[in-house]
């Protein structure tokens, strides 16, 4: 017989999925312990569960894997049989009609790029930061910038200068972290500069700058701000500069469009729990996790953290043994990858923070300092089977 951690790491299925297929009557442990409510596998139902496993991965509907699961072992296939080639069909219908689709996508994206493209930029926007000021922004979300080569828009740092103002965003669909920053100071129409135009009274000069700049120059420009004095930040065409003291890092900008990440940001008002970072660190570290569900291509199976919130105010990180939720917070559960919650806590670089989580699973969770609600990170939920 196999306990339920055994049957998942034997199957490929989560210990999650198995206690939601064991309620839906698909596949339904051997024994179940009167007294703990633990469950048991046979030997013989690690090939069911592996069945199992490939019925979901060709997305089959939970009322057909009943019935596929049922007809199996037995001798007339005929059933089976007809249910897979029926769900084939419906893939390849399913199939075309999403080319179909795409394809207008495609037509519709042409036509709105076309006649849209932006002219080459041809402004020069500079902007003195203070140096500490840059180099914390910058810490706060450089771990979320992507390294997808099929999406290299997101290989790097957007920054967006907008006024006095600076904000650096990086996203790699999973998480997105953004930072804001004033310049130095501004400089009024009187303001001084030096034989190169440069202000040397700090601030903002020119026009709204948006551009991305790859990961390995935002590490070099980094590395530079190792003093308190001033960082000067130069856009120029599609080349960005930064200089502190007289060292200097240049290089060209991505040429891509980095997604709208004031849309993305937008979310509805959540549940607010404030949280001590080492114990809540620790408690990830050493709390049960669980595989994923999901995983994309290319990918390695992602531990998953279970979070809840309890009467007391406080977030807990959910244990395999809680079998009906009992013992996991009564404020709903939510799954983050946990490396990427461990990196996040990093990155906020402080002792106490807030979660905010949103009203519904699916929703962003929200990892917010307590001095500064311009620089955050949010977390793409990871979907809980049960």
């Amino acid at each position: 017989m196999r306990s339920i951690g055994e049957m998942a790491r034997d199957s490929g299925l989560g210990v999650s999925a198995l206690r939601f297929y064991d309620r839906a009557g698909v596949l339904v442990p051997a024994w179940v312990d009167p007294a703990s409510g633990y469950r048991w596998y046979a030997p013989e139902q690690v090939d069911e569960a592996r069945l199992l496993v490939r019925l979901r991965r060709a997305g089959m509907p939970l009322a057909d894997i009943r019935l596929v699961m049922a007809g199996w072992s037995g001798t007339d296939k005929s059933l089976v049989r007809r249910l897979l080639e029926a769900h084939l069909r419906r893939l390849e219908l399913g199939l075309a009609e999403a080319r179909s689709e795409f394809s207008a996508l495609r037509a519709l994206l042409d036509h709105r790029e076309n006649p849209m493209s932006p002219s080459p930029r041809t402004g020069i926007v500079r902007l003195s930061l203070p140096a500490s000021a840059l180099a914390a922004a910058l810490d706060a979300v450089r771990f979320a910038a992507g390294e997808d080569p099929e999406l290299p828009m997101l290989g790097g740092v957007l920054f967006d200068v907008e006024g006095d103002a600076l904000h650096v965003v990086a996203t790699d669909r999973y998480r997105m972290a953004v930072a804001r920053m004033d310049a130095a100071g501004r400089t009024d129409a009187g303001g001084r500069t030096d034989s190169t135009g440069r202000t040397d009274a700090g601030g903002h000069e020119g026009s709204r700058a948006r551009v991305v700049v790859p990961a390995p120059l935002v590490d070099a420009m980094r590395a530079l701000l190792t003093d308190d004095e001033p960082a000067r930040l130069a856009v120029e065409g599609e080349r960005v500069t930064l200089e502190a003291g007289e060292r200097q890092a240049s290089g060209q900008c991505l040429a891509h469009d980095f997604p709208d990440y004031r849309r993305l940001v937008q979310l509805p008002p959540g549940r607010r729990v404030a949280v001590d970072v080492p114990a809540f660190r620790m408690a990830l570290e050493t709390g049960a996790v669980r595989a994923a569900e999901e995983r994309e291509p290319g990918r390695s199976a992602r531990e998953v953290s279970v979070l809840a919130t309890v009467e007391d105010g406080t977030v807990i990180v959910c244990g395999d043994g809680d079998e009906d939720g009992s013992g996991c917070g009564n404020g709903g559960r939510v799954g983050v990858d946990r490396g990427f919650l461990l990196d996040a806590l990093a990155a906020a670089g402080r002792d106490r923070i807030v979660l905010e989580f949103g009203a519904d699973p699916t929703a962003p969770l929200a990892i917010r300092r307590t001095d500064d609600e311009g620089t955050f990170s949010l977390l793409m939920p990871v979907r809980l089977d049960d």
